[in-house]
């Protein structure tokens, strides 16, 4: 069986132990069932589930951080009385191959406010993303291709 639901498993019976269903406690059990099946890792062979959930836990980390700081940098520009947006397009040359990597890369950037992904070339390669605070246009590229889809990449590959 995949370790993935025997931790879920395992995180679902510790939230039924308390009695009350929270996400905290999901969390908490969910973590408790990673260290249980870190311990006893030697039962089931060679896996990468134990590289991959830390690798999970910080692309999340990464993407809440980026989400929280353009929430800031939109709510700022909406509260203040003059505009420091400069909308603008970026070309991002991707580095991610299959449509789940494409597809979680492209999403991830327009959830977070203040970007959209609008279009990807007919070759694959390209992502095209609408940006609205574009100051610097290689550096925006080079925060996506270091951070967002090098997290991305290191979670799928």
């Amino acid at each position: 069986m995949n370790l993935f639901f025997i931790n879920g498993f395992i995180a679902l019976g510790f939230i039924g132990v308390q009695g009350r269903f929270t996400l905290s406690g999901l969390l908490v059990g969910f973590g408790l069932g990673y260290l249980a099946l870190w311990l006893t890792r030697p039962l089931y062979g060679e896996t990468r589930y134990f590289q991959r959930v830390p690798k999970t836990a910080r692309l999340i980390c990464y993407f809440l951080v980026e989400l929280v700081r353009s929430n800031l940098r939109v709510l700022w520009d909406v509260v203040t009385p003059g505009h420091i947006s400069r909308p603008g397009i970026v070309g991002i040359p991707l580095s991610a191959q299959s449509d789940l990597e494409i597809l979680l890369v492209a999403n991830l950037i327009s959830l977070t406010p203040g970007t959209l992904s609008i279009d990807l070339a007919e070759d694959r390669r390209t992502l095209f993303v609408h940006v609205m605070f574009l100051d610097d246009p290689e550096g925006f590229r080079k925060g996506i291709k270091n951070g967002l889809e090098r997290l991305v990449l290191e979670v799928t590959r």
